[in-house]
């Protein structure tokens, strides 16, 4: 099968049968999201939608998280993975939005990535989910689910390569939302340990799959 067919097939299945895909973190504006997305690292997102409440409510803009110790911040996302340096972050994040950026997030990938806590992912996100830009974020699930099914070649061993690889081929309207078809899918039906390939509607162009029912 050639590399586009692939691509063509997952996204008509996924038009037709996800037409609507978006993160599942809780936000109301562009800074609730930032918070949530540096808070999601390495960490589900049904944890950070328990802490966000709370913190979004004492803290709900930059100029108020800005005023806030790393301590204080800390208490509230105590439960999250690596509180201290994830508070360390959102503080900073918070104080360089008001001294930079008029208390705005930034819409570029370069003016997200000197935020405190905020790396090419975070930026990726940011910028396809707040701007609708042509930006593909490779977490885990979507490292994974791009190489199972054959999206990118084995050579694509970094998620920057599997970006470029993924950004290559599919078109700059699909990328945005591409990205959550691609995180859902590999949340609930390719997952790590046991991908639940029996209800999984792109076992006709699944590389992994494929290999292993000849093989069987």
């Amino acid at each position: 099968m050639k590399i586009q067919d692939r691509y063509n097939f997952l996204i008509e299945y996924f038009q037709r049968e996800m037409p609507v895909a978006e993160t599942e973190l809780h936000y109301s504006n562009p800074f609730e999201l930032l918070v949530a997305v540096i808070l999601s690292a390495q960490c589900t997102d049904k944890r950070i939608n328990q802490v966000t409440p709370r913190l979004f409510r004492d803290y709900p803009t930059p100029e108020a998280m800005a005023t806030a110790s790393e301590e204080v911040i800390y208490d509230y996302i105590r439960s999250v993975s690596y509180p201290n340096s994830k508070a360390r972050h959102l503080v900073g994040m918070a104080r360089m939005l008001m001294s930079d950026f008029g208390c705005e997030v930034p819409s570029t990938g370069e003016q997200l990535e000197r935020l405190p806590g905020v790396g090419r992912k975070t930026a990726n996100v940011i910028q396809a989910v707040i701007f609708q830009k042509a930006r593909m974020a490779v977490d885990t699930h979507v490292f994974r689910v791009s190489h199972r099914i054959g999206l990118v070649s084995a050579k694509c061993t970094t998620p920057l390569s599997v970006e470029r690889e993924l950004t290559r081929h599919l078109p700059d309207g699909i990328i945005p939302t591409a990205h959550h078809w691609l995180i859902l899918h590999g949340r609930y039906v390719c997952q790590s340990r046991t991908p639940h390939c029996e209800k999984c509607g792109l076992k006709a162009i699944c590389k992994d799959f494929l290999s292993t029912r000849l093989h069987k």
